[in-house]
């Protein structure tokens, strides 16, 4: 297999390291490789998806994007990786009756370092710009559907994320992002998933 799989604290967030050949020219590295990322989620008893859909996104320093989901029937799973610049990137439980519910795992993906993060639905999830012209790409598991777009906000006490702000980093967020609900009114609103398998 030409990649390193590694297991967070969360049962189905992974941390894929796809393997590099490099040389005086520069390197190679296999991005995406459907059966080696099959092998990797069966071997952990996770569901295999199939991707629908390609984004990319460009960001500069300090642009913070989410914490975003989409509701059943059209909930996405995320295969996140950084292409050129630098993202601290965020995944968050919000499956109803999981054991890490609320809880987050944060990784930092750079065009150097070539990890992928592995977002099964039922996460929300966003990331900070660490650095100017940051491009992000991510294959989904489902379209986009504006009907069944939801948001957590980015600095929800409650999940007391720790992002790598500091007084040198102000975040800038979009304003839909800003008007975004905690955690627990997303409970009473019932925009959480309630089937966890």
């Amino acid at each position: 297999m030409n990649m390193n799989v590694i297991e967070t604290k969360i049962k189905g967030l992974l941390i894929l390291e796809p393997r590099v050949f490099g040389d005086d020219r520069g390197w190679f590295m296999e991005s995406f490789n459907q059966h080696n990322f099959e092998k990797a989620l069966t071997e952990r008893g996770l569901d295999v998806p199939q991707f629908v859909q390609d984004n990319h996104s460009f960001s500069q320093q300090g642009v913070l994007r989410g914490l975003h989901y989409q509701l059943d029937p059209h909930a996405q799973g995320k295969l996140v990786r950084v292409v050129q610049g630098r993202a601290w990137d965020v995944a968050v439980d919000i499956r109803e009756g999981s054991e890490t519910f609320g809880e987050w795992v944060g990784i930092e993906l750079t065009g150097e370092n070539h990890k992928q993060f592995w977002i099964p639905a039922g996460f929300a999830h966003g990331f900070v710009a660490l650095e100017d012209n940051t491009q992000f790409l991510y294959k989904t598991t489902n379209y986009y559907s504006k009907e069944s777009e939801r948001s957590i906000v980015w600095n929800d006490a409650e999940l007391n994320i720790a992002w790598p702000l500091d007084q040198s980093l102000t975040p800038l967020v979009s304003d839909k992002d800003k008007d975004s609900v905690g955690l627990a009114d997303a409970i009473k609103q019932n925009n959480i998933f309630i089937n966890v398998t």
